[in-house]
């Protein structure tokens, strides 16, 4: 049981790590970067999903899953990869938004 809950654990930090790693790159504008890093941030949440969604599964053919503090500890670090992820994905769009935006305001601003 100690090996599922660090799996979850794993991947549900990989999945941070690459989500900042996409904020990071926005801020640098290199969204291609970005945009890549959010999909491994994904992949990685995907992984950790799966691997908890197999314990709700098991719980729900009756065998009983001792839920411990670990467990409960794994399903926080998953919930919040997934939230801060989500908030990256947005934080990401409005770095496009500002260097769109920026490259307008230059653009017109060499035409004066």
């Amino acid at each position: 049981m100690e090996t599922i809950i660090f799996e979850i654990i794993l991947h549900a930090g990989n999945a941070r790590a690459e989500a900042y790693a996409a904020l990071q790159a926005a801020q640098a504008g290199d969204f291609t970067a970005a945009r890549e890093n959010l999909k491994q941030a994904e992949a990685e949440i995907g992984i950790a999903h799966r691997t908890q969604a197999d314990l709700i599964q098991q719980e729900a053919r009756g065998d009983h899953v001792q839920v411990s503090l670990l467990l409960v500890h794994a399903q926080d670090h998953l919930m919040t990869a997934m939230s801060e992820k989500n908030l990256i994905e947005h934080m990401v769009e409005m770095h496009k938004t500002i260097a769109r935006l920026t490259q307008k305001q230059e653009a017109s601003s060499c035409a004066d």
